[in-house]
């Protein structure tokens, strides 16, 4: 007999949803089938501009940067522009998104457009990124109730991973196939549709912050009201150090090719652990899910630690496919991130979901970043395998402090 404040593992709350029941919701449907279409032209995108600015210029650094360009705006965007998905209609701000990138992104497609030009449209497409995730993550929590929520969060997850895998595979041969400028159409044309699904598979809803002008808050109270809310409470705070993370064991991926030289591998070496992690979080969100929610929330805090641990074994310098091993384990284990960010994100007020999950987004992207390049820099000095180990032996840490602090917080309410 279950204790009284533990829930009975026959409870049906407790049930685990299934990937039935979360497609089994048409407004997930539509939400779903725009993610795909647009992460694959996004990938494609970024193949094809990275192709273009090479080919133009000989320069492996300009087209490195260009990549970058699409990566570093969310730092920016998520914080003073993710408020506009607590302002507006989330649905607004999605199709707005959308119809504003198909429009510049076909701009970019113009053959013989300058590069400095196509910098400035990349950086503005990708600034347009943070309020519709924002929004698009924040309606997901309204449509989906219940376990479906999560369950929803764990196929678009898989869906991304997928995605971007399917597009960087593809890219290269649709952009040697067709060319960059027709690869950017193609790109612009998923922006436009995923548009046209927003529009008429989503139910309109009203601001969440008021529908009356007086009632919506300014963009710099927005933006200190949503960095407050998350300081002071306690167990917002520890669920975004969980959420941050990945600072420490997405390092590995900064370190694949350094890694494989030391074990005499070549590029099919790099492409295997460049591969391990990701495999590993599919794999790990797919089985984590058909836990009972329960379960799952008293597994966060272990399977955080375990997200960092596998790593430290790597001080030993382990053969190639024991390592793939550990960083696939690796992987699986931060499936707890689903979690995480779904906990979180229920224990935002919806009118502020928008600025605070823009927030987060970015706080996850900064530590990312901080990681991969500190261990770059610290792998020129010092062995790859314990500039690894070293990771996660401070991953170890941080998640274990992460998720005793999340421990001792009071409940919501």
């Amino acid at each position: 007999m279950a204790r009284p404040h533990e829930p009975s593992t026959t409870d049906p709350a407790d049930r685990p949803a299934t990937y039935r029941d979360v497609f089994a919701v048409a407004e997930f449907r539509w939400l779903w089938g725009a993610l795909l279409g647009s992460v694959i032209g996004d990938q494609l995108a970024r193949v094809a501009l990275a192709v273009l600015v090479f080919d133009r210029t000989g320069s492996a650094g300009l087209s490195a940067l260009t990549y970058a360009l699409t990566l570093l705006p969310d730092i920016a965007g998520g914080p003073l522009l993710s408020g506009l998905a607590d302002r507006y209609s989330r649905r607004s701000v999605m199709v707005g998104c959308d119809v504003a990138r198909a429009g510049l992104v076909g701009l970019m497609a113009i053959p013989g457009t300058s590069l400095l030009i196509l910098c400035v449209l990349l950086v503005a497409v990708q600034l347009l990124a943070a309020p519709f995730q924002s929004a698009r993550i924040a309606s997901m929590a309204t449509i989906m109730t219940g376990d479906s929520y999560p369950a929803a969060m764990g196929v678009s997850a898989i869906t991304l991973q997928l995605a971007q895998l399917a597009g960087f595979v593809a890219g290269g041969t649709i952009v040697a196939g067709l060319g960059a400028s027709q690869a950017l159409t193609i790109n612009a044309i998923s922006f436009a549709v995923s548009a046209v699904i927003l529009r008429f598979g989503i139910k309109e809803r009203p601001a969440p912050a008021g529908a009356e002008r007086a009632a919506k808050p300014s963009w710099w109270g927005s933006l200190s009201a949503g960095a407050r809310l998350v300081w002071e409470n306690r167990r917002l705070r520890y669920l975004t150090a969980l959420i941050c993370l990945p600072g420490f064991y997405i390092s590995v991926e900064g370190l694949a090719t350094p890694y494989a030289a030391t074990l005499g591998g070549g590029a099919v070496a790099v492409g295997v652990l460049f591969a391990a992690n990701p495999a590993g979080y599919v794999l790990g969100v797919w089985g984590f899910g058909r836990l009972a929610p329960s379960r799952r929330l008293a597994l966060m805090g272990p399977l955080a630690i375990g997200a960092s641990a596998p790593l430290i074994a790597c001080v030993v310098s382990p053969g190639l496919w024991v390592t793939v091993g550990l960083w696939m384990l690796s992987g699986a284990c931060s499936s707890y991130l689903i979690t995480a960010q779904t906990t979180f994100v229920k224990d935002v007020p919806d009118a502020q979901r928008g600025q605070v999950i823009g927030l987060a987004r970015t706080a996850l992207t900064v530590s990312q970043g901080v990681g991969i390049l500190a261990a770059g820099v610290a792998a020129d000095s010092v062995r790859p395998a314990l500039v690894v180990a070293g990771a996660g032996v401070l991953g170890v840490l941080f998640a274990a402090g992460a998720a005793r602090g999340y421990g001792r917080a009071d409940p919501p309410g």
